[in-house]
């Protein structure tokens, strides 16, 4: 299997579907961990209508699969799963500091938190 290398405009907009293939959302934004550089987390949009009422989550990162050769994002929940999951609206972000958020949010996709054992040092 092949590393697969994408922009960060190529990403966002992208539709993301559950293995059954239903629609999930879309993926609005991603979130740079500037300590270690790696992606924390994905925005999707989910709900509303033509961007009306969409409310928001923060996905980790390692929740999704991603076909290498359709480059198409896939997310193992259904619709209910995700409708149920720790949510957000555009004009109130989730605290980057608050872990027991982060651990719960892991914790509901059912993946594990990355840990990085070599921090980059500052000058």
């Amino acid at each position: 299997m092949r590393n697969l290398i994408l922009s960060s405009t190529s990403i966002t907009g992208t539709n993301v579907t559950n293995q059954k293939g239903e629609s999930l959302g879309e993926i609005k934004d991603l979130m740079i961990d500037t300590e270690n550089g790696t992606v924390n987390y994905a925005v999707l949009s989910f709900g509303g209508f033509l961007g009306m009422g969409d409310k928001y989550f923060a996905i980790p990162f390692e929740a999704f699969d991603v076909n290498t050769t359709t480059e198409k994002f896939v997310l193992n929940v259904s619709k209910e799963r995700l409708e149920n999951a720790p949510g957000f609206d555009k004009d109130n972000w989730p605290k980057t500091s608050d872990s027991k958020y982060w651990d719960s949010l892991h914790s509901h996709y059912g993946v594990e938190r990355r840990s990085f054992v070599n921090r980059r040092e500052t000058a």
